[in-house]
């Protein structure tokens, strides 16, 4: 089975325009579990033009399901999820002013601090994943650093599905089986859609976990929040 794991973020970005607490992050993460998301995602940024850390420590006690907090680890961040302690970490290479994660870590140039940051986590207890293209020796190179898992950026599908749905999937099926063989969980995010999600699910079934926010959140706002859940979990249904 591959969890859904869903990103909150937009939803504090529509609070944040107006002030407030309309909507209620918390009260929208607790009905996505409701309505059967597997997960929960959040990526507080240093500026909190989003999900704010407050948000992070009152979401912990909230989510009965999993809590995955992506971020670039800074020792702000590090010092974050430490003290939460969420279910999973997923490290990003974003600099403070990007819009949105749009590469993954070229790992070799980063090795040695993303091995130390990893077994900070371990110590902690947290799982880790790091954010990755799909780039064969660099998923190798993540393997080293001693993460659980790989979350594989899914921009370039996304962006050429429509045109050829099987050139567009294939460097990630090579990459699944390279993080297979490295004993690694594979995880995988952003741009995935209706559209495009059953067909990536399908060619990579031992696929963990998506992590879905913008795509997902927007959807709902045509079909609802229960309803557009229930048509991702099928579309990742076995």
């Amino acid at each position: 089975m591959t969890n859904l794991s869903v990103n909150v973020n937009k939803i504090a970005t529509l609070r944040n325009a107006r002030g407030g607490n309309v909507p209620c992050v918390e009260t929208v993460a607790v009905d996505c579990e409701r309505f059967g998301a597997d997960g929960i995602t959040v990526h507080p940024r240093p500026d909190e033009r989003h999900i704010r850390r407050s948000d992070v420590f009152a979401l912990r006690p909230l989510v009965r399901t999993e809590f995955n907090i992506e971020g670039y680890p800074s020792e702000d961040f590090m010092e974050l999820v430490l003290m939460v302690k969420p279910t999973q970490v997923t490290l990003v290479p974003d600099a403070p002013n990007v819009l949105t994660s749009s590469a993954g870590w070229e790992v070799a140039e980063n090795l040695e601090m993303l091995t130390a940051i990893v077994d900070r986590l371990h110590e902690a207890g947290i799982r880790t994943s790091i954010f990755v293209g799909t780039d064969i020796d660099n998923i190798k190179q993540a393997a080293r650093t001693g993460t659980d898992r790989i979350e594989l950026y899914t921009g370039p599908y996304a962006h050429d599905f429509h045109d050829d749905p099987e050139q567009a999937v294939a460097p990630y099926v090579a990459a699944a089986e390279a993080a297979h063989q490295a004993g690694l969980g594979l995880n995988a995010g952003h741009d995935l859609s209706l559209d495009n999600l059953k067909f990536f699910k399908q060619h990579i079934p031992m696929l963990k976990e998506v992590s879905i926010g913008h795509q997902l959140i927007a959807d709902a706002l045509y079909m609802g929040l229960e309803n557009t859940i229930k048509a991702y979990k099928e579309a990742l249904a076995d």
